[in-house]
């Protein structure tokens, strides 16, 4: 993709070159360790694009304000001293916070694939801002009228659907601002940056609540938390106007309307089917995402009811904020290990040794109930959890097209959506209300080792290294 603007034939003639061309390299090159020094080549490539590095900070912004967002939630709907958290009130937050965009994102879709991305970036964290201050306000006021809480909850669920919306627009965006054969280190770096930001975000909001905490009343700390977070998305939207208002494509804008939302999406479950390796990354992230979720909501349920009394809120929200930063940790981690060993073992080979990974850790050390074993368990899940969104993401960029992209990536965002609410359900109706069962951990162990399974059988044959041409290059 152009890098100064929307790309020519020749420009998309030569992209296809220089891919065959690393392609090329890739087969003749030694089988060995591709080594640090490959991936820090790679890293030092991507971040001589000037567009690569605006885009970058506008992912950390935005999830770093996500990750205030999500804590002055997380205080306000798991965390107050009136409620006790089971599974069924955890699956209605996420059902009403996750559902709706499910709802519009197909409209989401095509707006992306529509009009200029950069604007998409502004708007929607400009529109973010204003529903963070008006829950600010509406929070301080400490009414807890049906009334009041009814606009909050609707400001809740509008706020996390335009974060969705966000990240599709950004990962629709990124092969505007790097060369196809860069895919590979660019979807370890952004994604795994997206929840460092997320952390930040976590790590200074969480202390900051439990300070404010005894200092204020509950109502005042969580007010103060969104306009923290107001601040950031302003941030994230001032960033975003550094970038030109084409760069970000896409390549061909034209007026949307209603009815090419069905039109559009056929168009793009077609041109999923096509591309059977992007496909089929799909439906295995959405398994994972399945069970991956259950497993969080019974952390969740762990730390709130099994380690800790009903009363016991601030060490509480302490030990959660902690495991959120070791799974978090996980992730980051991911980004180092995931592109080296894709580019020794192959995508397919990576995915299979994550979900392999998956099925061990989910038992060992995930069904000793103690917190040490626990945050060790959630910081290799954690690893496992984004390595395969690495070469899912890798697999989607490297093999759809930029007039589907957008598309795509609501479809993949919908999934994970769908997964995780679906995951909360099913977790409210077979766990504990501690959420402690060994049984159940050995039975998503088990579902791990079934898709594993399905996945090797259905990829067999199928060519899914694309995009990690610039790691496996000679030095």
């Amino acid at each position: 993709m152009s890098l100064h603007g929307t790309n020519t034939p020749r420009e998309q003639s030569e992209h296809q070159a220089r891919r065959e061309a690393g392609g090329n390299e890739a087969m003749s090159s030694p089988d060995g360790e591709p080594g640090r020094q490959s991936m820090l080549r790679s890293l030092r490539q991507l971040l001589r694009h000037r567009y690569f590095r605006r885009l970058l900070a506008v992912r950390v912004a935005v999830q770093s304000s996500d990750g205030v967002l999500q804590v002055a939630l997380a205080a306000y709907v798991l965390f107050s001293p009136e409620r006790q958290p089971d599974a069924t009130s955890i699956a209605t937050v996420l059902a009403i916070t996750l559902l709706p965009f499910s709802i519009l994102g197909p409209f989401a879709a095509i707006v992306i694939d529509r009009v200029s991305r950069r604007q998409v970036l502004v708007v929607a964290n400009l529109t973010r801002a204003a529903v963070a201050l008006g829950l600010a306000v509406l929070i301080a006021t400490g009414l807890q009228t049906v009334g009041v809480e009814v606009l909050i909850y609707g400001g809740l669920l509008l706020a996390m659907s335009l974060n969705r919306f966000l990240l599709a627009a950004l990962s629709a965006s990124l092969p505007h601002t790097i060369d196809p054969h860069e895919y590979m280190v660019a979807n370890s770096v952004v994604p795994t940056v997206g929840p460092a930001g997320l952390l930040i975000g976590v790590a200074l909001a969480a202390p900051l609540r439990l300070i404010l905490g005894h200092v204020m009343t509950d109502y005042q700390a969580n007010a103060i938390l969104f306009l923290i977070a107001t601040v950031g998305f302003v941030l994230s939207a001032v960033l975003a106007l550094s970038i030109p208002r084409r760069q970000l494509g896409p390549d061909t804008v034209a007026t949307t309307r209603v009815r090419d939302v069905v039109t559009g999406l056929v168009e793009a479950v077609a041109h999923l089917r096509a591309q059977r390796p992007a496909g089929i990354g799909l439906l295995t992230i959405a398994a994972h995402r399945l069970i991956h979720g259950i497993v969080t909501v019974a952390t969740i349920l762990v730390y709130r009811n099994y380690f800790h009394r009903p009363d016991e809120i601030d060490p509480a929200i302490a030990d959660l904020g902690l495991l959120v930063v070791i799974t978090g940790a996980g992730f980051v981690f991911a980004s180092v290990v995931a592109p080296p060993l894709s580019a020794r073992r192959g995508l397919r080979s990576t995915m299979i040794m994550c979900l392999l990974g998956s099925a061990v850790f989910q038992v060992m050390p995930g069904a000793i109930y103690a917190r040490l074993t626990i945050m060790v368990a959630a910081f290799l899940l954690g690893l496992t959890a984004q390595g395969i969104k690495i070469c899912v993401d890798t697999v989607v960029q490297a093999h759809i097209a930029d007039g589907f992209k957008g598309r795509v990536f609501v479809i993949y965002d919908i999934i994970f959506n769908v997964a995780l609410v679906a995951a909360a359900v099913i977790a409210a109706v077979i766990l504990p209300a501690s959420g402690k069962s060994v049984p159940i951990l050995i039975i998503m162990a088990i579902c791990y080792l079934l898709i594993t399974l399905w996945f090797a059988l259905v990829t067999r044959g199928l060519s899914m290294n694309e995009g990690t041409e610039s790691l496996r290059a000679p030095s």
